[in-house]
């Protein structure tokens, strides 16, 4: 589940105010909105990159308004992909499972599953620096996958890929049933054909 209550932020001369909502677990939520209406802002409020001015913040049945993202335990794909270019494409997708010391044949069983989900099996032995932006992307989705976080924050994870290849993760996220997504997108047609729950932002207010 994710429940935000009375959530502000303030950024120079932008402000969010009283930003109230909540996502059953389980469900896949898109929110939407012009562009500059904070809907980065807020998702990485979530994500911990930012700290609130007012109200709290539960992800997963646990108040996280105070804590650092590493102790958040979500998965979180940020629009610009961010991939650890000095790594290969299988040991970003091993990352997250590898960090929490997994059994070597449970991390091994996951990066197969997840590369051939998202197209990626060839790719799994290349450097990351250099990969293109759908590549990058997808490989990022991958990592925020791998450890089956109870709550997903995708900032923008289509944006940079083509339509066969934006179809195809949407499948993939699609099949989620355990994971709470909070999804951003500015595409209306995206959040038409994922969002379960519909949310959006306008004048610093969710709508």
């Amino acid at each position: 589940m994710i429940a935000v209550r009375g959530v502000g932020i303030r950024q120079g001369g932008f402000a969010l105010t009283d930003i109230t909502f909540s996502v059953p677990t389980g469900s896949y939520a898109v929110l939407t909105g012009p562009t500059g209406c904070g809907k980065t802002t807020l998702l990485e409020c979530l994500a911990g990159l930012r700290t609130p001015t007012a109200g709290t913040i539960t992800l997963a049945g646990r108040d996280v308004t105070a804590l650092p993202p590493a102790a958040r335990n979500v998965g979180y794909v940020p629009q610009d992909a961010a991939v650890f270019t000095h790594l290969t494409v299988r040991e970003n997708l091993a990352f997250a499972l590898s960090v929490r010391k997994r059994p070597r044949a449970e991390v091994d069983g996951r990066v197969k599953e997840l590369a051939g989900q998202l197209g990626l099996t060839g790719l799994l032995n290349r450097r990351a620096v250099g990969l293109s932006g759908g590549e990058a992307q997808r490989v990022a989705l991958g990592r925020a996958l791998a450890f089956r976080p109870p709550v997903l924050l995708l900032d923008e994870p289509l944006n940079a890929l083509d339509q066969a290849t934006a179809e195809r993760l949407m499948a993939v996220l699609g099949a989620l049933r355990e994971t709470t997504v909070l999804h951003v997108t500015h595409n209306p047609v995206e959040a038409e054909a994922t969002a379960g729950v519909r949310l959006r932002l306008g004048g610093g207010r969710l709508l």
